[in-house]
Protein backbone atom coordinates (compact mmCIF):
# COMPACT_ATOMS: atom_id res chain seq x y z
CA UNK A 1 0.00 0.00 0.00
CA UNK A 2 1.59 3.97 -0.91
CA UNK A 3 1.10 6.27 1.22
CA UNK A 4 -1.71 8.10 0.47
CA UNK A 5 -3.43 4.66 1.16
CA UNK A 6 -2.27 4.75 4.42
CA UNK A 7 -3.48 7.92 4.89
CA UNK A 8 -7.26 6.84 3.52
CA UNK A 9 -7.41 4.22 6.06
CA UNK A 10 -6.73 6.33 8.90
CA UNK A 11 -8.57 9.07 8.07
CA UNK A 12 -11.77 6.40 7.18
CA UNK A 13 -11.19 4.33 10.68
CA UNK A 14 -11.68 1.34 8.56
CA UNK A 15 -9.54 -0.61 10.86
CA UNK A 16 -9.95 1.41 13.96
CA UNK A 17 -9.60 -1.94 16.22
CA UNK A 18 -6.32 -2.73 14.74
CA UNK A 19 -4.99 1.24 14.33
CA UNK A 20 -6.82 2.85 16.95
CA UNK A 21 -8.09 0.57 19.80
CA UNK A 22 -5.23 -2.44 20.02
CA UNK A 23 -3.10 -2.68 23.24
CA UNK A 24 0.92 -1.76 22.70
CA UNK A 25 2.44 -4.75 21.26
CA UNK A 26 2.54 -6.97 24.07
CA UNK A 27 6.73 -8.33 23.26
CA UNK A 28 7.58 -4.41 23.38
CA UNK A 29 5.80 -4.00 26.57
CA UNK A 30 7.56 -6.98 27.50
CA UNK A 31 11.15 -5.42 25.80
CA UNK A 32 10.89 -2.17 27.30
CA UNK A 33 10.15 -2.67 30.89
CA UNK A 34 13.44 -4.34 31.71
CA UNK A 35 15.34 -1.06 30.42
CA UNK A 36 15.64 2.07 32.14
CA UNK A 37 13.80 4.84 30.35
CA UNK A 38 15.48 6.75 28.00
CA UNK A 39 15.48 8.01 24.15
CA UNK A 40 12.68 5.41 22.03
CA UNK A 41 12.65 5.27 18.69
CA UNK A 42 9.11 4.16 17.10
CA UNK A 43 9.80 3.73 13.13
CA UNK A 44 7.09 3.05 11.11
CA UNK A 45 4.70 4.17 14.20
CA UNK A 46 1.25 4.36 13.29
CA UNK A 47 -1.38 5.60 14.94
CA UNK A 48 1.18 5.45 18.03
CA UNK A 49 0.11 2.66 20.33
CA UNK A 50 3.07 1.70 20.96
CA UNK A 51 4.78 5.30 21.09
CA UNK A 52 2.08 6.32 23.47
CA UNK A 53 2.94 3.72 26.01
CA UNK A 54 6.39 4.07 25.65
CA UNK A 55 5.69 7.68 26.47
CA UNK A 56 3.60 6.69 29.16
CA UNK A 57 6.65 4.50 31.04
CA UNK A 58 8.76 7.74 30.74
CA UNK A 59 10.69 7.22 27.67
CA UNK A 60 12.23 10.15 25.35
CA UNK A 61 9.53 9.10 22.27
CA UNK A 62 9.75 10.28 18.76
CA UNK A 63 7.88 8.52 16.30
CA UNK A 64 7.86 8.55 12.76
CA UNK A 65 5.86 7.37 10.06
CA UNK A 66 4.91 8.26 6.33
CA UNK A 67 1.33 8.92 6.79
CA UNK A 68 0.49 12.33 7.51
CA UNK A 69 -3.31 11.10 8.50
CA UNK A 70 -1.87 8.85 11.26
CA UNK A 71 0.83 11.69 12.92
CA UNK A 72 -2.26 13.65 13.00
CA UNK A 73 -3.90 11.11 15.28
CA UNK A 74 -0.82 10.38 17.18
CA UNK A 75 -0.62 14.07 17.68
CA UNK A 76 -4.06 14.34 19.19
CA UNK A 77 -3.81 11.43 21.13
CA UNK A 78 -0.79 12.23 22.57
CA UNK A 79 -2.13 15.68 23.72
CA UNK A 80 -5.34 14.32 24.67
CA UNK A 81 -2.95 12.25 27.22
CA UNK A 82 -0.96 14.99 28.14
CA UNK A 83 2.18 12.85 26.36
CA UNK A 84 5.58 14.38 24.78
CA UNK A 85 6.15 12.88 21.59
CA UNK A 86 8.47 14.06 18.97
CA UNK A 87 6.31 12.94 16.04
CA UNK A 88 7.60 13.17 12.95
CA UNK A 89 5.90 12.44 8.92
CA UNK A 90 8.68 11.04 6.87
CA UNK A 91 8.99 8.33 3.93
CA UNK A 92 10.89 5.91 5.55
CA UNK A 93 10.99 3.83 2.28
CA UNK A 94 12.83 7.26 0.51
CA UNK A 95 14.96 7.56 3.51
CA UNK A 96 13.27 10.58 4.21
CA UNK A 97 14.73 10.25 8.47
CA UNK A 98 17.97 10.18 9.14
CA UNK A 99 18.63 7.85 12.03
CA UNK A 100 21.45 9.09 13.70
CA UNK A 101 24.11 6.75 14.90
CA UNK A 102 24.35 5.85 18.54
CA UNK A 103 21.67 8.01 19.85
CA UNK A 104 18.79 5.92 20.92
CA UNK A 105 18.57 3.12 23.92
CA UNK A 106 15.75 1.36 22.26
CA UNK A 107 14.64 1.48 18.83
CA UNK A 108 11.19 -0.52 17.59
CA UNK A 109 10.30 -1.27 14.03
CA UNK A 110 7.28 -3.59 14.55
CA UNK A 111 5.22 -4.63 11.59
CA UNK A 112 6.99 -2.83 8.84
CA UNK A 113 9.84 -4.64 6.50
CA UNK A 114 12.76 -2.41 5.12
CA UNK A 115 16.07 -4.25 5.10
CA UNK A 116 18.36 -1.31 4.58
CA UNK A 117 16.10 0.95 7.37
CA UNK A 118 16.92 -2.65 9.93
CA UNK A 119 20.85 -1.98 9.00
CA UNK A 120 20.18 1.79 9.90
CA UNK A 121 18.62 1.36 13.29
CA UNK A 122 21.79 -1.13 14.45
CA UNK A 123 24.01 1.48 13.57
CA UNK A 124 21.85 3.62 15.35
CA UNK A 125 22.10 2.29 18.87
CA UNK A 126 24.22 3.27 22.02
CA UNK A 127 26.16 0.86 23.58
CA UNK A 128 23.77 -1.37 25.11
CA UNK A 129 21.01 -0.07 23.15
CA UNK A 130 17.87 -2.65 21.74
CA UNK A 131 16.15 -3.04 18.67
CA UNK A 132 12.87 -4.85 18.66
CA UNK A 133 12.31 -5.55 15.21
CA UNK A 134 8.91 -7.68 14.12
CA UNK A 135 8.06 -8.23 10.37
CA UNK A 136 5.88 -10.55 8.66
CA UNK A 137 6.97 -14.26 7.22
CA UNK A 138 5.75 -16.00 4.62
CA UNK A 139 4.20 -18.59 5.18
CA UNK A 140 4.35 -22.68 4.14
CA UNK A 141 3.90 -23.04 0.64
CA UNK A 142 3.80 -18.58 0.13
CA UNK A 143 7.18 -17.34 -1.34
CA UNK A 144 8.68 -14.07 0.06
CA UNK A 145 7.99 -10.90 -0.83
CA UNK A 146 8.88 -7.17 -0.18
CA UNK A 147 6.61 -7.46 2.38
CA UNK A 148 7.35 -10.71 4.31
CA UNK A 149 10.93 -12.61 4.86
CA UNK A 150 11.94 -16.13 4.70
CA UNK A 151 11.48 -18.26 7.84
CA UNK A 152 15.21 -18.19 9.68
CA UNK A 153 16.11 -14.85 7.53
CA UNK A 154 15.25 -11.94 10.15
CA UNK A 155 17.77 -13.96 12.81
CA UNK A 156 20.80 -14.02 10.13
CA UNK A 157 21.12 -10.20 10.41
CA UNK A 158 21.78 -10.02 14.07
CA UNK A 159 25.03 -12.12 13.84
CA UNK A 160 27.16 -11.27 16.94
CA UNK A 161 24.62 -9.52 18.78
CA UNK A 162 23.33 -10.30 22.37
CA UNK A 163 19.85 -11.98 21.50
CA UNK A 164 17.08 -11.20 24.12
CA UNK A 165 14.22 -12.87 22.56
CA UNK A 166 13.80 -14.38 18.69
CA UNK A 167 10.72 -16.23 17.97
CA UNK A 168 8.64 -16.95 14.49
CA UNK A 169 5.29 -18.37 14.43
CA UNK A 170 1.58 -16.46 15.29
CA UNK A 171 2.30 -13.23 17.17
CA UNK A 172 0.67 -12.70 20.37
CA UNK A 173 -0.39 -9.49 19.14
CA UNK A 174 -4.09 -8.81 18.86
CA UNK A 175 -3.96 -6.34 16.14
CA UNK A 176 -1.52 -9.26 13.96
CA UNK A 177 -2.31 -12.71 12.78
CA UNK A 178 0.01 -13.57 9.99
CA UNK A 179 3.12 -15.45 10.91
CA UNK A 180 5.81 -13.23 11.72
CA UNK A 181 9.64 -13.34 13.19
CA UNK A 182 10.44 -10.93 15.95
CA UNK A 183 14.13 -10.94 17.23
CA UNK A 184 15.33 -8.14 20.09
CA UNK A 185 18.56 -8.10 19.71
CA UNK A 186 21.27 -5.99 22.11
CA UNK A 187 24.06 -4.32 20.76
Amino acid sequence: MDLRGWDERYRSGARAREDLEAPPNPLLVRIAQELPPGDALDLACGAGRNALWLAGQGWRVTAVDGSAAAIDILRRRAAGRGLTIDARVADLQAHGYRIEAARWDFIAICYYLQLDLIEEAKAGLKPGGVLLVIVHIAEPGEPPTAHRLRPGELIQRFQGWKILHSFEGKPQDEAHKRAVAEIAAQR
